[in-house]
This record gives structure tokens, C-alpha cells and sequence, in this order.
């Protein structure tokens, strides 16, 4: 049971971002043809103005479709909409963190101004600060990630069934998701701000945005693969030590 609501915490986390990700574009004008919750086959869906509201038959996180002709279109949009669009995300993470952090804080500590709308937020940068701290060694020492399998497996038996520790969990994976979602590297919403930026220098800059997205999505799924076959030995199959 543990494990189910480690799943489902980090699929609800996810569809949080891609949320944040729809808000964002509405606000920015972005024209939105789907806003799915999950993946798969459509179950039931409802037409509001051009956007289309899905559920889908596997209701594990979800996507926002942009409405677009072309690939090309979404670079007619001004850059500083895109990077409203970017920053969505993460900022709906970070958003979910502070008032998970607010009700931690009341429950073990007792109700104040100072536990709900001040100390979230010094919590929040001393949680980033040894995040990124600790992000190099994560790259470098390959048995320390993890991936979806891990992170299910370790949660299931650090939540043991607790209302806090799972808050704990939630705040974690929040700003983790956000922070690694800010790195300056395609696809990740982090590199897509930096070429955002990029743009107003030098609009030929665009051209290496396209063949490093897919340079960074085949990387991507590579190390994704790697650490979901690690976390299979690691936790499945218990022949990695």
C-alpha cells in the first residue's frame, strides 16, 4: 500500500507541473489544444474554447499539448511568453513545496504567522541550497540515482504509512522536480528559458534549439533507461550491490 501512494504522490506531482505549465500559457496567451490527465486511449473529454480537457485511460500524470500548424509556430510566440510557459512548472512545484512545508509546520510546531508564510520560505532555499549541492555527486557516482522504480521503493518504506512522512516526501520531490527541470539543459524547461534568452541576442541562435532538443531527448532517454535497469537489479532482481 505504502508503494501505491509513493506512485501515485509522484504521478500527482507531475500532473501539478503540467498544470502550473496550462495555467502559465492561458495567462500568457499560449493557445492550448489539449490539457490530458494521464496517458492513453481517451476515456472522456469536454471542449472549453479551443482547449480540449481529457482524462485518459492511464490516469498517471498528464501533458499539455500546445495548439500549433507546425513545430516551427511555437517560435512565432514572443520569448518572453515562452519563458512565462517554461517557468510554469517549476514554479507550480515550488508553489505545492511551500504550502506543504506550511502545513508540516503547523502540524508539528503549532499555527503562527511566522510557520505559514515566512519559515516555508527559508526552508525552501536551505532544501534547494543542499540539493544543488549534492547534485554533482549524484552525476558522478552513477549508484546513487534513481529513478521512478527507486524512488517508489525507498519512499514506500521511509513513509511507512505516516501523514508527515509522506508531507516530507511531497516537499522533496517537489523541489527536486523543479530544480532539476531548471537546469540549463534542452529539453528541460531550464534550456529552453536559456535559448528564450539566447533568441535576443542573435535569432540564428534558433537554429541549434531543434538538434540539440533531440540530442538532449535521446540522452535523456538513455539515462532514464540506464537507471530504470539499475533500479530493476537494485530492487527486483537484488543482484546489484
Amino acid at each position: 500500500m505504502n508503494y501505491l501512494i509513493v506512485f501515485m504522490l509522484i504521478s500527482f506531482l507531475i500532473l501539478i507541473h503540467e498544470l502550473g505549465h496550462f495555467i502559465a500559457a492561458k495567462l500568457s496567451n499560449i493557445p492550448i489544444e489539449l490539457f490530458s490527465v494521464g496517458f492513453g486511449p481517451k476515456l472522456w473529454s469536454f471542449q472549453m474554447g479551443q482547449t480540449e480537457y481529457r482524462l485518459s485511460a492511464l490516469p498517471i500524470a498528464g501533458y499539455v499539448l500546445p495548439k500549433l500548424e507546425n513545430a516551427d509556430d511555437f517560435f512565432q510566440i514572443g520569448s518572453s511568453r515562452r519563458i512565462v510557459f517554461a517557468l510554469g512548472g517549476p514554479l507550480a512545484n515550488i508553489i505545492l513545496a511551500v504550502i506543504c512545508l506550511g502545513l508540516l509546520n503547523v502540524l508539528t510546531t503549532g499555527f503562527s504567522f511566522y510557520a505559514v508564510l515566512i519559515y516555508p520560505f527559508v526552508q525552501i532555499i536551505k532544501i534547494t541550497s543542499q540539493f544543488l549541492y549534492a547534485l554533482p555527486s549524484l552525476f558522478s557516482s552513477p549508484d546513487k540515482l534513481a529513478g521512478v522504480i527507486g524512488i517508489v521503493a525507498m519512499g514506500g518504506q521511509m513513509v511507512a504509512g505516516d501523514f508527515l512522512k509522506i508531507l516530507n516526501l511531497a516537499i522533496m520531490l517537489n523541489i527536486n522536480l523543479a530544480v532539476l527541470n531548471l537546469l540549463p539543459v534542452l529539453p528541460l524547461d531550464g534550456g529552453k528559458i536559456v535559448f528564450c534568452l539566447l533568441e535576443k541576442i542573435h535569432r540564428l541562435l534558433l537554429k541549434l534549439q531543434m538538434p540539440l532538443t533531440v540530442t538532449g531527448w535521446v540522452l535523456l532517454l538513455g539515462l532514464i533507461s540506464y537507471v530504470t535497469v539499475l533500479d530493476m537489479c537494485k530492487y527486483v532482481f537484488k543482484i546489484y550491490a
